[in-house]
């Protein structure tokens, strides 16, 4: 099922953030996508994340910075693969990211969408029919300890989505919404009628809440870890994992 499945579908890996929160671990001074995970960089280790799942077919979106070093590392270490590059020249935002990879993509497919520091023990697509797609969007949840901290989805009994919160006081629930998401190709039309939010930025979770709006939101929960590697503590804990 998983090649059937990934056919039709494009990998478009945001890698454009540069990651303050990394800056000089490791003496790291460029961006958090080429910090050094177990001798190799983060970047690739997404790339093998996603081939694992059976991905063929990558869009990574790179800050014009570091694009050339992105580029380099990843080609040497995956001479055989279809990846292109898009730049994201301002970080305004995850959906605007989204959007940068827009020309690369074909009428027909259908879009992974994740986000370059988020890595999984188990492959969510396992139990996912995208034959049984047609439109919409889905994201894929995890239950937390403390959903305060992330984006929180209110879901029925049916898997709906019927709200997204970005850090909410009083959360709906304790499904912390993860950093991989499906997309049809309606989600650029999505992105061209948002608007910035306080921080300036486009968010991912208005971008979802377009489609929880027209009742064309899904869930799938994941098991097994999840880690969202955008600190030093939390790279230490995922090299445990990969260890």
């Amino acid at each position: 099922m998983y090649s059937l499945v990934v056919r039709k579908l494009k990998s478009v890996i945001a890698a454009g953030g540069l990651g303050t929160r990394l800056q000089n671990f490791r003496e790291n001074d460029s961006t958090k996508i080429l910090l050094d995970v177990l001798g190799v960089p983060m970047i690739n280790h997404q790339i093998n994340q996603l081939k694992n799942w059976g991905c063929e077919d990558f869009v990574i979106i790179i800050n014009p910075d570091f694009g050339d070093l992105i580029k380099k590392v990843t080609i040497e270490a995956f001479p055989n693969l279809n990846i292109q590059f898009v730049i994201q020249n301002k970080p305004k935002g995850i959906s605007h990211a989204l959007k940068q990879a827009e020309s690369c993509i074909y009428e027909d497919e259908k879009i992974l969408f994740i986000l370059g520091d988020n890595f999984f023990e188990n492959n969510p697509l396992e139990d996912f029919d995208l034959n049984s797609f047609k439109k919409g969007a889905y994201i894929f949840t995890k239950s937390v300890k403390n959903p305060e901290e992330f984006g929180v989805a209110e879901l029925d009994k049916s898997g709906n989505v019927l709200s997204i919160e970005e850090k909410p006081q009083a959360p709906k629930s304790n499904q912390a919404v993860v950093g991989v998401y499906i997309f049809d190709e309606t989600v650029f039309q999505k992105i061209n009628t948002l608007t910035p939010s306080k921080r300036g930025e486009y968010e991912i979770t208005d971008l979802c809440n377009l489609y929880v709006n027209q009742k064309n939101c899904k869930n799938f929960l994941i098991d097994g870890w999840w880690i969202d590697a955008g600190t030093p503590e939390r790279i230490i804990e995922l090299e445990e994992k990969l260890s």
